[in-house]
């Protein structure tokens, strides 16, 4: 996600390259022809470039509102995915020191089922992140596992769904030893239902690209009309004595839509790890930090910080 407020010049250029050489050679080639070889009929009524941008303006901003609600959503659902992780080890925590005072009490079952537990709903933030983005890093999960349940977490083909089952058999299973009461899976079971919720959202924005067809004719739409503009502009400029300014007014106009356009390009997958994209490693480690200082340990990760104006 970018966080600084300036960009700089020469990073935009390399995502509009492309657009900008053919702009140039376009515009180029028509002001040689007009003006070098006197070839008039390269002229075209600025009104056919007028019209086909009002069109252009219109497709790109209504693809752009669809691109943006895409990332929002993508960017709402990890926001509820932090807030209910919080809770579900808020719960964690409550119910089983509530059962301190039973006879069937034993505190070393109990510490181990918090910190199991927890441990376990954090690597499931990391392995949501890793799982939308394609990454292979799993060893970097290995310290909040035991040697035997990492070995079958790695022959899971979806990681976090399988960690998610995992997480609903420990709270049954400490229910049946007494570790939590009768009644506590109740709420415990309303987050795991929220977070599997949140993972199945995750997976519909990823496995679901945004219609292609808005991709493919924006780009073509986008194309024609670089290709419609210099021909507009070099008579009018030409009456008004500054047809030298026909290349750099339309690469100027030509990068103004192109970057309208890969605005919505970029913001159309917000899971890609780009710098674009909704930061999950930032909130994975908000989820990690907060989780274990529910379990009271003092040593925390240190938080994700911004580096050169994005955090991941």
């Amino acid at each position: 996600m970018i966080v600084k407020k300036t960009f700089s010049f020469i990073g935009v250029l390399r995502y509009l390259y492309m657009e900008l050489l053919i702009t140039i050679s376009l515009s180029t080639g028509v002001y040689l022809l007009y003006h070098i070889c006197h070839f008039e009929y390269v002229v075209l009524p600025f009104s056919v470039s007028a019209i086909l941008g009002s069109a252009l303006a219109i497709f790109i901003a209504f693809r752009n509102q669809s691109a943006y609600g895409r990332w929002w959503e993508a960017r709402t659902l990890w926001g509820g995915i932090v807030n209910s992780s919080r809770v579900f080890a808020r719960l964690i925590r409550t119910f089983t020191d509530a059962h301190k005072h039973s006879p069937s009490y034993n505190k070393s079952r109990s510490e181990q089922f918090k910190q199991e537990t927890i441990y376990m709903q954090i690597a499931w933030a990391h392995a949501l992140r890793m799982y939308l983005r394609k990454e292979s890093c799993w060893e970097e999960l290995r310290r909040f596992f035991c040697e035997d349940e990492f070995e079958r977490f790695m022959k899971a083909s979806n990681k976090p769904n399988y960690l998610q089952i995992q997480l609903g058999e420990k709270v049954y299973t400490a229910m049946g030893n007494a570790t939590l009461g009768g009644f506590d899976s109740f709420q415990l079971e309303g987050q795991l239902l929220a977070l599997a919720n949140y993972q199945g959202g995750c997976e519909r924005i990823k496995n679901t690209p945004m219609l292609r067809q808005y991709h493919f004719f924006t780009k073509l739409f986008l194309r024609a009309f670089m290709l419609v503009l210099p021909f507009s502009l070099v008579a009018d400029f030409d009456k008004m004595g500054i047809g030298f300014l026909l290349i750099p007014i339309s690469v100027l106009i030509s990068f103004v839509f192109s970057t309208m356009a890969k605005v919505g390009e970029v913001n159309e997958d917000p899971f890609e790890n780009r710098i674009t994209d909704v930061p999950l490693s930032a909130l994975c480690m908000t989820i990690e930090r907060d989780l274990l200082e529910t379990l009271g340990q003092k040593q925390l990760p240190e938080p994700t910080k911004p580096e050169n104006g994005f955090l991941f």
